[in-house]
């Protein structure tokens, strides 16, 4: 996770910058820099380890200036250098970056064989020489940003600033979230509005796709199309900005908005896209010699945990056993010694969850949590917790926190399977490439949000509603049922499509909604003949499933929504978005309170 600030101001803004990397620096501490004009030209400074280390620098060589950009870092691929540090620079273009390019090996090899030196090994550095070689060709800045945006895939926040222009910096968005700050005379850029209060409490949240030039009178901001558009200015105070609902009319649909950026971030601590490798944390027991792994979870967690079950017996070809947490230990169940216990939470204060920590570690067991609260008792209780950096979850009913559990879940997959020999080389590179697709694949599903809101009015009227699906594909119909059930209040149950004939199938009837979730995979056929089953006697389908999938079978549906192709390894993580709107966008139309559901709460914290 990486923190970025811009600021066009009306004296140095060196302290600042300083200031605004401060209140990011949560977001990373592996390095930090920032980088200002001074006479039109380029002033760089960074450094390796903790904001203060920049600090030190900073007091012995300060970068003097009235514009300016920071950042502060979480390495992904390349390590925590100063060398690999933000900016990025080369003699007409200074930058920085927040996400993620997928395809920057392609564009590298592109700008290498037309003569451009890297000097880094990140994704970042490609965006620099892509800029200043439209800028060479005799572009102006503006046009020089909306020709290279253009040839990026994947999920950014970017200020850029240009030599020779003083009075100009250039953000752009595009899966990770900028936020636009208004001064009297000065203008602002940060990831987050926590990063811009001390500065601005007027701020505009930039929209998927926008870029925007700024300077000391104001900002234009154009559309992913090149169209000058207009964003509210909402004012914003200081103590909420970092949960802060941004446009969105509620947290929950924000948070599910948020999913490319936050799965990008939690790839970007495990995956280096560079060498299509997983780097796993340095753990104390031999990954070679786990005999069990018994995944541990509540809720929403407990079905990551399933779809983590196929996963590790299939990939890494471990036993595993899952467990719902406030059961596990009142069975005393006997552990194999030397085995691993991998304990799932949002919030890692779930009791019944700690309370099962503690009897793993009792009886023997390696710990690992994987948790969205760096700080949480799980984490600290652990001998190795994995963060899935969701960011603040707001929203009770849980969307970015599962996702990213399913993304840090696969990485450890097969990081696992790796290091026990199960994968060869293309099939290590194939998963990774697949997980590296998965932000930009993301914001292609949200894409379908209007349709889900249309197929939300029938549903909205049952009483009743059957989720579907077979492999990974059952863990994501229990949790569709679960956010139906959490928010609507409208009765839903997740099956394993291949049950049906041993009993729900008596419930299915013309009023029923059926929700059959059917990439087309191994087990496509029979989840297939499962819905032809329902549809046979009344039920009315909502079918999710690619294209492949669509022609074959969507004509018998009441409704299709047509998702990406992608690797059936990383289909659940995708699946998963459209059940989360289409349960969001019931509950609208039903009127319920869609953040603060009743009867629930975000952290379960007693037994």
């Amino acid at each position: 996770m990486c923190g970025i600030i811009g600021i066009v101001g009306k004296a140095d803004v060196q302290p600042l910058l300083i200031e605004g990397l401060r209140r990011l620096e949560y977001r990373g501490y592996d390095s930090a820099g920032i980088a200002t004009l001074s006479n039109g030209s380029i002033v760089r400074r960074r450094a390796s380890g903790k904001l203060v280390n920049l600090e030190t620098v900073l007091a012995q060589d300060p970068a003097a200036g009235r514009i300016g950009i920071g950042h502060t870092r979480w390495a992904t691929h390349g390590a925590p250098t100063e060398i690999n540090a933000h900016p990025h620079a080369d003699e007409r273009v200074v930058l920085v970056h927040n996400g993620i390019i997928e395809n920057f090996q392609d564009l590298r090899r592109e700008l290498t064989g037309a003569g451009c030196v890297f000097a880094t090994e990140t994704d970042t550095e490609v965006i620099v020489h892509l800029i200043s070689q439209h800028l060479g060709e005799g572009l102006t800045p503006q046009e020089a940003v909306a020709k290279a945006l253009k040839r990026l895939r994947g999920a950014f926040a970017l200020a850029i600033l240009f030599a020779g222009h003083h009075d100009l910096m250039i953000g752009a968005r595009h899966g990770s979230p900028l936020a636009l700050g208004y001064g009297e005379g000065e203008m602002f850029l940060g990831s987050d509005a926590l990063a811009l209060a001390p500065l601005t409490n007027r701020i505009s949240y930039l929209e998927e796709g926008d870029w925007v030039e700024i300077n000391g009178a104001g900002a234009t901001i154009h559309d992913a199309s090149g169209q000058v558009v207009e964003r509210a200015i909402k004012l914003t105070a200081s103590s909420g900005a970092l949960i802060g609902k941004g446009n969105f009319p509620h947290f929950m649909l924000k948070e599910i908005y948020e999913q490319p950026t936050v799965m990008g971030e939690a790839l970007h601590t495990l995956l280096n896209p560079w060498n299509d490798v997983i780097v796993l944390p340095s753990v104390p027991f031999d990954i070679t010699r786990i005999s069990r792994i018994t995944l541990i979870g509540c809720g929403t967690s407990y079905h990551a945990a399933l779809v983590a079950k196929y996963w590790f017996e299939t990939i890494a070809r471990i036993p595993v056993e899952v467990d719902i947490a406030s059961e596990f230990r009142y069975r005393s169940p006997d552990l194999p010694p030397g085995g691993l216990a991998i304990f799932i939470s949002q919030s890692g204060e779930t009791a019944d969850t700690l309370a099962a920590m503690a009897y793993a570690r009792a009886q023997g067991q390696h710990t690992v949590s994987i948790v969205n609260v760096a700080e949480s008792s799980m984490a600290r209780q652990a001998e190795v917790s994995l963060q899935t950096h969701a960011g603040p979850e707001i929203g009770v009913a849980s969307t970015k926190a599962f996702t990213t559990q399913l993304t840090v879940l696969a990485c450890l997959v097969i990081g696992f399977a790796t290091r026990r020999g199960c994968l060869d080389r293309d099939t290590q590179k194939r998963y990774c490439r697949a997980l590296t697709e998965v932000p930009s694949r993301a914001n292609e599903v949200l894409n379908h949000d209007g349709l889900l809101a249309e197929i939300a009015r029938e549903v909205a009227e049952a009483r009743d509603v059957l989720y579907l699906g077979r492999g990974t594909g059952y863990p994501i119909a229990l949790e569709g049922a679960l956010k139906l059930k959490e928010i609507s209040y409208i009765h839903a149950e997740g099956y394993a499509a291949g049950e049906m004939k041993h009993g729900p199938i008596a419930l299915v009837d013309e009023r029923m909604p059926i929700i059959v979730i059917a990439p087309s995979d191994a087990l496509f056929e029979k989840t297939a003949s499962n819905m032809q089953e329902v549809i046979a006697r009344g039920g009315r389908v909502v079918f999710l499933s690619d294209a492949e999938g669509i022609q074959r079978l969507g004509t018998m549906a009441a409704a299709t929504v047509e998702l990406p192709k992608v690797d059936p390894f990383v289909a659940p993580i995708l699946y998963t978005i459209p059940a989360q709107l289409l349960a969001y966008h019931v509950a609208v139309i039903k009127g319920t309170d869609v953040d603060q559901p009743r009867n629930l709460a975000k952290s379960v914290t007693v037994e």
